[in-house]
């Protein structure tokens, strides 16, 4: 399984709860979509995770921007996932990030939404926030190759689920 989170803003730990934390420690990779917001948050996400693969959000600790990436690409199970937290993405400019990292499927945060989009070509996930919704229900995502396909699961702390989608 692969676990996917973003926008913890948190300041000094993971604030990771229930199904979210479970999913973490068991994901043979978790990829967080940025605003940790300190290195002490990322440290202890990192400390939870068998893998760890993350971008900068817009509201990183200069110490945790310097160490983190804009943009990541990464492999798992055959799928090629581009990891932006989004800020300075539009629909357009993700579909073309999509199309220059040959993308499976395309990793955005920011907004707190908790959002599937399939199009054509590739499959947008936005995990929303598990710790900091504002006004969208917390979640995260969960994702399991189901022999050729993705299957994305959007999930809130306490194990609802609110969405799913196979690619």
């Amino acid at each position: 399984m692969l676990t996917i989170v973003s926008d913890t803003h948190g300041t000094d730990d993971h604030r990771l709860t229930g199904r979210t934390l479970d999913a973490v420690r068991d994901a043979e990779l978790v990829i967080h979509a940025g605003d940790f917001t300190t290195e002490a948050v990322y440290d202890a996400i990192e400390a939870e995770a068998a893998e760890l693969v993350a971008v900068q959000g817009n509201n990183e600790e200069p110490a945790l921007r310097a160490r983190l990436p804009s943009v990541a690409t990464v492999e798992w199970h055959g799928f090629r996932f581009v990891v932006v937290h989004g800020h300075e993405h539009t629909p357009t400019s993700l579909s073309l990030l999509a199309r220059q990292e040959s993308a499976d499927v395309v990793v955005v945060g920011h907004s707190h939404r908790p959002e599937l989009l399939d199009s054509s070509e590739w499959l947008l996930v936005n995990p929303g926030s598990y710790a900091d919704p504002r006004r969208f229900r917390p979640a995260h995502a969960e994702v399991v190759d189901t022999g050729g396909r993705v299957d994305v699961t959007l999930s809130q702390p306490d194990g609802t689920v609110i969405t799913e989608v196979c690619q």
